[in-house]
């Protein structure tokens, strides 16, 4: 018997005919002998739905009466998904945030979590007891609704499956697992057995959609077994168990995998891309100590993430140019913030372009396997990309580049580190 905390996204749980699709695969893997939690996020789309209702109501919202409103969403889903296990017979009841409690720390709308007492939980799921849990919500410390931001129920689910020692965390979306690229640009892309922990953070914090950045983290940290699978099976669907997705684990165990042959060491991993992120460039910035700080430090008071920077050699005149990217939707605020700094940064202009994107090769093995930056340069080059930016980390290389050659860009270098699948007929 296993202890499993199951994730359920917004396209799962849009509507009566899916929640109880839903309920059927929790009752599949109760029936199984497993104790069973399940993490819930609001119906699609209402949450956008209920965002803009604050908005209506006043513009310039309390942040505590905003998480009221936007929190219910999940509340809604937890208590459908509860009556409808109870209608297929099966013991159920919902948690809500303050109910465990889920204790947060930080700013409303995007809070932390700081704690989860799942001694409660622990107890009624060994009685045999379903727990559905809204994610994306806890309790602040003052005794408020929070909420965690976008993407915030996979944080929940695996803040809850740590909390409980769970034996493995699944967390059920619209696709089947993680893929070497997005399969909607690549038809060759392979879904991948197993990801390490580092990779995954790194796919995610590049493009890939499949699981929040924070929640990724969070697993890393408190060793949490986690599971990408697909809620879109059909009724008579194998458990999960026995047709697995992309589990997300660590080095240690995917060394594991690999030594039992279940898993082939790649130096590459997957392929990302990001067509939101935009690019400043500000000319003739003085090239001396500080300049560089007076660029960046009300950018990060305003808690704009700046991802790729370049500086150029300075002029004979003392100057330089300093060219980096934040996110697209950050953009006109970053250029209002450097333009009141004009005067005290000292550059003559701000050049933006947001018709770019960031295409990332990602894998482990890239820490002891040199090449894989020079195999990235060529493919794109060959056909005739040109890369504005790059940056680096242990085991990801980014770049740059246009954003119409986005698609183009993918497939070369899905081709050029041989991911792409064999075809069945070889």
């Amino acid at each position: 018997m296993a202890r499993i905390v199951m994730k359920f996204g917004g396209t799962s749980m849009a509507g009566t005919e899916r929640i109880r699709r839903v309920a059927n695969i929790v009752r599949k893997q109760q029936a199984g002998g497993n104790e069973v939690a399940v993490v819930v996020s609001a119906m699609a789309g209402e949450t956008d739905r209920l965002v803009n209702f604050a908005r209506e109501a006043n513009a310039l919202h309390d942040p505590a009466e905003y998480d009221v409103v936007v929190a219910s969403g999940e509340q809604v889903t937890s208590g459908l998904l509860a009556l409808t296990l109870q209608s297929l017979g099966c013991k159920a009841r919902s948690w809500l945030g303050w109910q465990l409690p889920v204790r947060t720390i930080e700013a409303h709308a995007k809070a932390r979590i700081d704690a989860i007492d799942g001694d409660a939980l622990a107890a009624a799921m060994g009685r045999g007891e379903i727990a559905v849990i809204p994610g994306f919500q806890g309790v602040s410390e003052e005794g408020r609704i929070t909420t965690m931001g976008r993407g915030g129920s996979d944080t929940s689910a695996v803040a809850v499956a740590a909390a409980i020692g769970a034996d493995r965390c699944d967390i059920y979306t619209d696709v089947d697992g993680v893929y070497t690229t997005d399969p909607r640009i690549v038809a060759k892309a392979r879904k991948l057995k197993a990801v390490t922990y580092e990779e995954m953070l790194e796919l995610a914090s590049v493009g890939a959609k499949v699981l929040q950045t924070r929640s990724v983290g969070l697993a890393m940290k408190e060793g949490v077994r986690v599971q990408v699978l697909s809620s879109f099976v059909g009724d008579d669907a194998v458990p999960a168990d026995d047709i697995p997705g992309t589990l997300i684990v660590s080095e240690d165990e995917m060394n594991e995998l690999v030594e039992k042959g279940e898993m082939e060491r790649q130096h590459v991993t997957g392929i990302a891309h990001d067509k939101n992120e935009a690019k400043i460039i500000l000319t003739r910035v003085p090239d001396k100590p500080g300049a560089v700080a007076h660029i960046f430090e009300p950018l990060a008071a305003a808690s704009i993430n700046v991802d790729m920077i370049i500086q150029n050699v300075g002029r004979d005149k003392g100057e330089t140019d300093v060219t980096f990217t934040v996110p697209q939707a950050d953009l006109a605020r970053a250029q209002a913030l450097l333009e009141d700094k004009r005067d005290e940064i000292g550059f003559n202009r701000i050049i933006t372009d947001s018709r770019i994107a960031k295409i990332s090769v990602v894998g482990v093995g890239m820490k002891s396997h040199a090449g894989v930056a020079s195999t990235m340069f060529r493919a794109l080059s060959d056909r005739g990309i040109n890369i504005q930016a790059i940056s680096t980390s242990e085991i990801k290389v980014s770049v740059m580049i246009d954003e119409d050659e986005t698609e183009l860009a993918v497939r070369v270098l899905h081709t050029a580190y041989g991911l792409d699948a064999e075809d069945e007929a070889a």
